[in-house]
């Protein structure tokens, strides 16, 4: 990077999007708008989360803010989206994604799944060998799987297995998370135990966290700011931000403010003819 990139890079939001607009040619010759005039910046590392109805979007616009493209679609249709000052048109090397199904390898064992990202030209030149090892070994300390590091991915349990994903790419130490409902497959307490991980983990990598939830509960124990989208086309027809200093509690949770900002949500979402598939209850 030029000292003139840099000098932008340091003074630019970390990511942008910019009259984002997303259509997608349908087999009658019609097209589909999924997304219409987003606009969003996103300044610091903080816990970001998108909600809307299912099939409004969120999605989309996730991998959109990475640089994760679709083939043979151009995308965005119009409008742009900058890392750091600078067009992001294709997969970006400091944005990680994590999907709800983990796609740990089943041939490796956990300390090597977590080390397959430094199999890459990418990685292998940025990280010394001796520095990657070092990285996972305390990555794993920090998941709480120091002690399966030898295990496969089928002697895991589900929670167990999405540490082993969010490990793998929290080691990469990415300025930008992307995490597409991480937590959607969990039952109800591995779930809290993983946004608790989360929370901790984000306080001590800090880093750019865009997390895709259906749950209205899951927003506001985790996001520092909650972005909600309408039904298809998704628009935004909500921003807001939680001072509420982590980790937040139960107690909290019950409070009048966060029935407020739940209240809120759920009004939107019903003006937009939703909820869909968000989860409503505190």
């Amino acid at each position: 990077m030029s000292a003139a990139q840099k000098a932008k890079a340091e003074s630019s939001p970390l990511v942008s999007a910019v009259d984002i607009v997303q259509e997608y040619p349908q087999p009658d010759g019609s097209t589909l708008r999924v997304l219409d005039n987003i606009n969003l910046t996103f300044e610091r590392p903080s816990i970001n989360m998108l909600l809307g109805p299912s099939g409004c979007g969120k999605s989309t616009l996730l991998r959109m803010l990475g640089g994760v493209r679709p083939w043979n679609v151009k995308t965005p249709t119009s409008g742009t989206v900058e890392i750091e000052g600078q067009a992001c048109t294709g997969q970006h090397p400091d944005a990680v994604m994590v999907f709800q199904h983990y796609a740990n390898r089943p041939d490796l064992t956990v300390r090597e799944n977590v080390l397959y990202p430094f199999r890459f030209a990418e990685w292998k030149r940025q990280v010394p060998l001796k520095e990657a090892h070092e990285r996972v070994d305390q990555m794993l300390g920090e998941v709480g799987l120091a002690d399966k590091r030898d295990q496969y991915p089928s002697q895991l349990s589900g929670g167990q297995n999405q540490r082993v994903a969010l490990a793998r790419a929290l080691v990469l130490r990415p300025k930008v998370l992307l995490m597409d409902e991480p937590f959607g497959a969990l039952d109800a307490q591995t779930r809290a135990t993983m946004q608790t991980l989360l929370s901790r983990l984000n306080q001590a990598h800090p880093c750019l966290i865009l997390f895709v939830t259906h749950d209205v509960t899951e927003a506001l124990l985790l996001g520092d700011r909650v972005i909600v989208l309408s039904t298809q086309p998704a628009r935004i027809i909500d921003d807001f931000d939680i001072f509420e200093r982590q980790p937040r509690g139960q107690a909290w949770l019950m409070g009048a403010q966060v029935r407020e900002m739940h209240d809120r949500i759920v009004g939107h979402l019903r003006a937009t003819n939703g909820p869909g598939n968000v989860r409503l209850t505190v």
